[in-house]
């Protein structure tokens, strides 16, 4: 899926994550920030590019402002910022392609 302009999902208030995407240079480009990358880090980029991977995003520039966020928060706020991209409002397929 291309990532046709810049979207946001998420806030910046604690236990969630603000995601920001915007169309890319070619390549995945993320730029993460968190208040527990040094505990979670490696966790966190893991679940960042297997939910690139499963919505098949190769081209984006990635904002990540991590306030200690579950997996499943950062998942959907990527989610969620990937679709408002393309403008895809209706038939969401969630829990059914996405996963």
């Amino acid at each position: 899926m291309d990532i046709k302009k810049s979207a946001v999902a998420g806030t910046l208030e604690s236990s969630d994550c603000m995601v920001t995407v915007e169309p890319g240079n070619g390549q995945v480009d993320l730029d993460l920030d968190s208040v527990v990358i040094r505990q979670y880090g490696r966790q966190i980029r893991k679940v960042i590019y297997e939910t690139l991977k499963n919505l098949d995003v190769n081209d984006v520039k990635l904002t990540v402002v991590d306030k200690g966020a579950l997996d499943c928060t950062i998942k959907a706020r990527i989610e969620a910022a990937v679709f408002r991209s393309n403008d895809i409002k209706d038939s969401l397929p969630w829990g059914g392609a996405i996963k």
